[in-house]
């Protein structure tokens, strides 16, 4: 049985409303940039190589700072942490405009990091003290939602952009766009604007790695994570790479990982619903990868236009349904003093999976034929998969006390 909400209705409203429009338009920069990054990287001369390289560098602090950073959320609240992080998520284009050629590309996909991480983390610990079981399914399915929205939108226009009056034109619409993630913190009410004390054996990277080794639900949480995302940094990162040595616009590269978008917020609304209908969280996580692992394998094995666009239908109904399910299960599964920093850690093993797929993708792209890249992609997913289902287990007997109490 469902907790009742520890937040009343109005709270969660404003806060699920402000949260869902500022993270909404950092997504949209982030996918714009996905798109953009790469096509002016390779029309400054940059080899595959290079490509990984720059498109890695967004994933290297966040690395290491996710779980302070979550501890740092969890002491001076969420508000202002996303207006910071918006401010970041704005001035990363622009330094684009201010440093022309490959040091303003690496610069400002640093700042896009550290930028990115703050507004999703405080985020994700403001919606997770919003509500349990179903309820916080559903919030985080609104949240994923929104996202969504924004990364279909984001490749669209940055494709059109791009095609229309070239690269940089689309950098400075980023960084205006990115300006209404600023506003919508100052909208942030009740436990969103406070912060708490918290011991400091809770928080830390020894804290984490205590709950890794013990915790079932935030191990197979992180496995999920890291299984999904790195299928989504292949598909995201190499898919315009791949297309555009087909010969492929920009419009419809931008068009294909819009519909990827599409589909992922389109389960969304109905995630509690197809949970249910697959049998359980346990059997949700698996098969929602696995078709992600499917649709990445056999993206390199066709230059169809159409079937590609299957493919990308498989890999976002997948994560639509793995993404929000890894951050409620940890959610749950965690106290509310440990919680921030732990989707620290789970967006630490994110960033960390996200800054390898691109480097090592690009040095598979080098010296093996674009299928087989993707194809060993999807393996290494399928293998985290297996992880799952040996976690299962555990997992069932902890999700039983949790209910029991």
């Amino acid at each position: 049985m469902s907790k009742p909400d520890p937040s009343g209705p109005n709270e969660v409203l404003t806060n699920m409303v402000a949260i869902c429009v500022g993270l909404t338009s950092a997504f949209m920069v982030q996918t714009m940039l996905l798109i953009a990054i790469p096509l002016y990287a390779l029309e400054l001369g940059a080899t595959p190589v290079l490509v990984g390289m720059i498109l890695c560098a967004p994933y290297l602090l966040p690395l290491v700072l996710a779980i302070p950073l979550g501890g740092l959320i969890t002491r001076l609240g969420g508000r202002r942490v996303i207006i910071a992080g918006a401010c970041g998520m704005a001035a990363g284009p622009w330094v684009i405009l201010l440093l022309p050629g490959f040091s303003g590309l690496i610069v400002a996909q640093l700042i896009i990091g550290v930028a990115h991480i703050l507004m999703v983390l405080a985020a994700q610990s403001i919606i997770s003290g919003l509500g349990h079981g179903k309820a916080l399914e559903r919030y985080f399915g609104w949240y994923t939602t929104c996202l969504s929205g924004g990364q279909l939108v984001g490749p669209l226009l940055a494709g059109w952009l791009i095609d229309a009056s070239g690269a940089r034109l689309s950098f400075a619409v980023m960084g205006a766009i990115a300006l209404i993630g600023i506003l919508s913190g100052f909208f942030l009410t009740g436990s969103a604007r406070v912060g708490q004390s918290t011991e400091k054996s809770l928080l830390g990277y020894r804290a984490q790695a205590r709950l890794l080794r013990t915790n079932p639900g935030v191990k197979i949480s992180i496995a999920l994570t890291v299984a999904v995302m790195f299928a989504l940094g292949a598909h995201g990162s190499f898919l315009p790479v791949y297309l555009e040595s087909l010969a492929v616009s920009a419009t419809t590269i931008g068009a294909l990982v819009s519909l990827r978008a599409l589909c992922a917020m389109a389960i969304r609304p109905f995630m509690s619903s197809v949970i249910e209908w697959l049998g359980g969280r346990a059997a949700a996580m698996v098969w929602s990868s696995v078709v992600v692992a499917l649709g990445l394998m056999l993206t390199g094995l066709t230059g169809n236009v159409y079937l590609l666009g299957v493919l990308a239908v498989l890999v976002g109904v997948g994560s639509g349904i793995s993404q929000p399910l890894s951050m409620v299960v940890l959610a749950e599964h965690v106290s509310a003093a440990q919680r921030s920093s732990a989707l620290g850690m789970r967006l630490m093993g994110n960033r960390g999976v996200q800054f390898l797929a691109p480097l090592i993708l690009g040095f598979l792209a080098e010296v093996m034929p674009f299928n087989l890249t993707f194809l060993l992609a999807g393996v290494f997913v399928l293998a985290f998969v297996a992880v799952i289902v040996a976690l299962i287990p555990a997992f069932r007997r902890q999700e039983s006390e949790l209910a029991a109490n």
